[in-house]
């Protein structure tokens, strides 16, 4: 597939995400250090999402620092809830309303022919990062996602910098890796893995109601 046409199925298959999905579930395992306060946590949960704005988190089991688990794993498991209930999605879609793309070649990722992209943002807004993006040269679904952040969500963190791989369950892509690195204004380093699983969508049916996607 040409880079060009990448591009376009790529944008096409999330639209037709956005329309087709009406929820999913999934497990939810974050990794959390501060390397300068030798402090780690990991939390498992449960993940509920139901279209349009609806997040919710279970806890399933925690170990390591509270500390670590009240500054860190909950906030970000907030920010995400505010992201999906209050964010217009619009705003931080990787679109060329979004960004401005620059063709850099292809790769491989794990035996996988890729485009590979290079972003640019159009502004420095909340949601929006540098870097590049990784295109299955065959289909055009997203594989990877990488840069920094141009605006900190916080006063507290900065220069958040990120890897993000996504997989295929069925017609949807779904993050199942992200490895974030930044500077928090209180702790130092903070370095958080966030590993998804068990995906199991539902998507929308003519007319209206819901089947698990196939």
């Amino acid at each position: 597939m040409a880079p060009e046409l990448a591009l376009q199925a790529c944008k096409g298959r999330s639209l037709v995400q956005a329309a087709r999905l009406a929820s999913y579930s999934a497990t939810t395992l974050i990794r959390a250090q501060l390397p300068d306060m030798s402090q780690q946590g990991e939390y498992e949960l449960q993940k509920q999402y139901s279209t349009p704005r609806s997040l919710a988190f279970k806890a399933l089991r925690f170990t390591g620092d509270n500390f670590v688990k009240s500054n860190v794993i909950v906030r970000l498991l907030q920010s995400e809830v505010d992201h999906v209930q209050k964010d217009d999605p619009a705003l931080s879609a990787i679109t060329p309303a979004n960004y401005k793309f620059s063709y850099k070649g292809t790769s491989q990722i794990e035996g996988r022919v890729v485009h590979i992209y290079q972003l640019k943002p159009r502004q420095k807004r909340a949601g929006l990062f540098k870097g590049h993006i990784y295109l299955d040269a065959y289909t055009g679904s997203l594989v990877r996602a990488e840069g920094r952040m141009v605006k900190s969500p916080s006063f507290f963190v900065k220069k958040i910098e990120f890897v993000q791989d996504y997989a295929d369950v069925n017609d949807f892509t779904f993050p199942v890796h992200i490895h974030s690195e930044a500077q928090a204004r209180l702790v130092g380093r903070t370095i958080v893995d966030v590993y998804d699983r068990d995906y199991q969508p539902v998507a929308v049916r003519e007319g209206g109601s819901s089947t698990p996607a196939l």
